[in-house]
């Protein structure tokens, strides 16, 4: 009993040290991406004087919410999260910030509530519009079929990725370089530069995968069952990333009424840098999570030391507008895989053929 209440009088005095600092909550370990981050958030701790726990939610909101209450209840200070539902996230975050705890949404927006402090993200608007450029500057002439995807439904990155897309594309679709071949939607909308958030939405809800790629790969087999001779051809394809890309770009191959076609992605999972030197998937987005994690942990940082984290932006969550550090993106293709993967250090050169 006096052991018990001297180790408790120590704990007492060192304050935090003995509870866990940071607590991390990462949408699923079915994905590489998510991975690879959870590996470099240990990376990112490791040597310091704070602690973290990370935790995966495997696709359930219901699971990431447990996820978080098992975190304050480990007396955490600052919660990183990333939500699988932007929307259903919000109970979970405002039982953290009930307890005190700030409140970091990664990647992916926290919306409708305001118990989010900071936002870490890439520019999403700028990845889709970089998607949509590539497939404008390949695009082989007037009246190109163009089909379009789009990320889940419930993702506020997949509200954005689309929006950046959609303003790089449409004065093309206006103009009549591409023709829309799998969203009715996105027709009755083609002359419409600035699409609202319910447009966005009627649009999404034909073309998502739901970021699964046998969803993608089902519904790009039911849009080309169903698309007429002069949708096919030269084609241009929007997939919102690499997982979704990959299953797209076999459906497509293995038609043989289509003759060639650009496909986009994000993430630049191996596989799908794999998929651009065999020529079967056109690009990637290339969004270096390194410094996304590096930036996350720089702001948990800040906050357990008492210091104002930096931002540099903003972005309406439909409850507040949420401060945000953002980093860059940079497009990858066949011909630049070497300079910004493995010259970068993100991947070894063995992990390639045909490099």
């Amino acid at each position: 009993m006096l052991l018990a209440t001297m180790v408790a009088a120590c704990s007492k005095k060192e304050g935090e040290s003995s509870k866990l600092s940071v607590g991390i909550v990462l949408p699923t370990k079915d994905e590489p991406r998510w991975v690879q981050d959870e590996q470099r958030f240990k990376d990112a701790l490791s040597g310091s004087k704070y602690t973290t726990e990370i935790l995966f939610s495997q696709g359930s909101s219901a699971k990431e919410k447990e996820n978080v209450e098992t975190l304050i209840s480990k007396g955490i200070q600052v919660l990183i999260i990333c939500p699988q539902d932007g929307d259903a996230a919000a109970g979970a975050v405002e039982a953290a910030k009930k307890e005190g705890i700030k409140v970091i949404s990664y990647d992916r927006l926290i919306t409708s509530t305001d118990a989010v402090d900071y936002y870490v993200t890439f520019d999403s608007v700028a990845v889709g519009a970089a998607q949509a450029k590539y497939l404008v500057d390949h695009a082989k002439g007037a009246g190109e079929p163009l089909y379009l995807y789009a990320g889940g439904a419930g993702d506020n990155n997949a509200f954005l990725f689309f929006e950046g897309a959609w303003k790089v594309l449409q004065p093309k679709i206006k103009d009549g370089t591409f023709k829309i071949a799998n969203s009715s939607e996105a027709i009755a909308l083609k002359d419409s530069a600035e699409l609202s958030h319910e447009q966005l939405a009627k649009i999404i809800g034909q073309v998502t995968t739901n970021w699964d790629a046998n969803d993608a790969k089902n519904k790009a087999q039911t849009h080309l069952t169903a698309a007429a001779a002069d949708m096919k051809g030269d084609v241009a394809i929007l997939a919102p990333n690499d997982g979704t890309a990959r299953s797209i770009a076999d459906v497509f191959s293995s038609d043989k009424a289509v003759t060639s076609f650009v496909v986009t992605g994000q993430d630049a999972e191996k596989a799908s840098v794999q998929y651009i030197l065999d020529s079967k998937q056109s690009m990637t987005v290339f969004k270096d999570v390194r410094t996304l994690v590096k930036d996350a942990m720089g702001m948990a940082v800040s906050i357990l030391d008492g210091k104002s984290p930096e931002t540099t932006g903003e972005y309406d969550n439909k409850k507040i507008k949420v401060k945000a550090k953002q980093t860059d993106v940079i497009v990858v293709e066949k011909a630049n895989v070497k300079k910004e993967l493995v010259d970068s250090g993100y991947y070894k050169a063995e992990d390639f053929t045909g490099l």
